[in-house]
């Protein structure tokens, strides 16, 4: 027994022996004690931003300071000096940084960038698995000829809204889970058309819009039928032929066929429009973006509202309820000569579309543009159901030209609505201007 004894005292410490050695190879290899820990980039970085609406406190900026100010507690030596945009002089401010090379490091870039070739490539830094975390469609705007060169981190959608108080007035049911076809919309819309105070004219309408560049709310009615604005893979102009005419019809109908829009449908402007839904409370079905559900709330909880529901765009050929959006937000980051700036550029870009900064964005009315993130408005309902519609929300084609194609669709289309051209008419006029551009 002594014998075993003393064998297993052996074997423990030859065990020990090793061990120690080990550790002691390790602290003292000469190529170890050399080897610094990697150099981590320390000092200023500089982002731009547009404003983004607070749909609790009414603030346009606290957001993304808020972000920043977490970012720099968690890397500390990185300051982030953040300076405010806004929407009208933005872009110019943008252009003009550019030329005297006082550019930011990180801005907000979108569907139609003219600086393209001013920002980094991103691949390098995106790992697939992290790429495979966005949403598809949210990926789109911020690829160019297979190169990333912005990440997304939130994004919106364009929903309609009913008046329920006008819904009930008039005895018509709003549409069974917010889906309806365009015949049961244009039914539904037949019956909330009428004459209050019985002088032979009509003063509540079905519906209203208007038509302007850069909104996209009729869009979801125009796209129904299957009609697409640019072919993505061969970067090509396709709003035109049967499907993109019948689509613009649709619109047409609601004001010339069906009536159940104001006389002056198309010449209205944006404030108008809002002004007769929501003031007036003269118009039962809106289309508008998703922050609508948070104002539309408020008012109601004040006591100077109304009733409401959110439902879909109606089904056309297509069988989907489509919308169109540019509301997916981007950021790039500008060329740097410093590898390690732009390493926490990214880093930071990252950090806003993490999962923590994700769930924020109910602070603005607006979605994830990450997967698996699904315990977002769990507490409200209608903003459940929109974020549940982003699958088909379509994103404004990404092209040089867009800006000029925008305006040219939108006149098109007006000039449709205000019957100064057939629908056929527009739709080949604007194919024709459109491919003028590309000359």
């Amino acid at each position: 027994m002594s014998m075993r004894k003393g064998e297993g005292i052996v074997a423990m410490l030859l065990i020990a022996f090793i061990v120690f050695w080990s550790f002691y190879i390790h602290f003292n290899d000469p190529d170890s004690l050399t080897e610094e820990p990697e150099e981590c980039y320390t000092g200023i970085i500089r982002v731009w931003d547009y404003p983004r609406l607070n749909v609790d406190t009414g603030s346009r900026y606290s957001w993304i300071q808020e972000r920043i100010r977490e970012f720099e507690k968690k890397n500390p030596g990185v300051y982030i000096d953040f300076t405010p945009l806004d929407w009208e002089s933005g872009p110019k401010k943008i252009e003009e940084a550019i030329k005297s090379n006082e550019k930011p490091d990180i801005v907000p870039i979108s569907f139609n960038f003219p600086w393209i070739d001013e920002l980094e490539v991103l691949n390098e830094f995106l790992e697939k698995e992290e790429l495979d975390e966005f949403k598809f469609e949210t990926l789109k705007p911020v690829i160019y000829n297979e190169n990333i060169i912005g990440l997304p981190f939130m994004m919106t959608t364009y929903t309609m809204y009913l008046n329920l108080d006008l819904f009930n007035e008039r005895g018509v049911s709003p549409p069974l889970d917010g889906n309806w076809t365009y015949e049961e919309f244009v039914k539904k819309l037949e019956e909330l058309t009428f004459d209050s105070d019985n002088d032979g004219i009509n003063d509540h309408f079905g519906f209203t819009s208007f038509v302007e560049p850069n909104y996209y709310n009729l869009w979801g009615i125009i796209l129904s039928d299957g009609a697409e604005i640019m072919d993505f893979k061969k970067n090509k102009y396709k709003f035109y032929g049967d499907s993109a005419i019948k689509g613009v019809q649709r619109v047409v109908d609601l004001k010339y066929k069906y009536k159940v829009t104001p006389d002056n449908f198309g010449s209205l402007g944006e404030k108008e429009c809002w002004d007769m839904f929501i003031k007036d409370k003269k118009i039962a079905v809106y289309p508008t973006g998703s922050w609508g559900v948070k104002v539309l709330e408020d008012l109601q909880n004040k006591g100077e509202g109304f009733n409401f529901d959110i439902a879909n765009y109606p089904l056309g050929d297509e069988k989907l309820p489509m919308a169109l959006s540019n509301g997916v937000a981007s950021f790039g980051i500008f060329k740097q000569e410093d590898k390690k700036k732009v390493e926490t550029c990214v880093k930071f870009l990252k950090f806003l579309s993490d999962e923590s900064s994700q769930k924020t964005l109910e602070e603005l009315g607006v979605f994830t543009v990450k997967k698996g993130i699904n315990d977002m408005y769990k507490d409200n309902p209608k903003m459940k159901r929109i974020e549940e519609t982003l699958y088909y929300t379509k994103i404004v084609p990404k092209d040089e030209n867009w800006k000029s194609i925008d305006v040219i669709l939108q006149d098109e289309i007006k000039k449709a609505v205000l019957n100064k051209k057939t629908s056929k008419e527009a739709v080949e006029e604007a194919k024709r201007r459109v491919e003028n551009l590309t000359r």
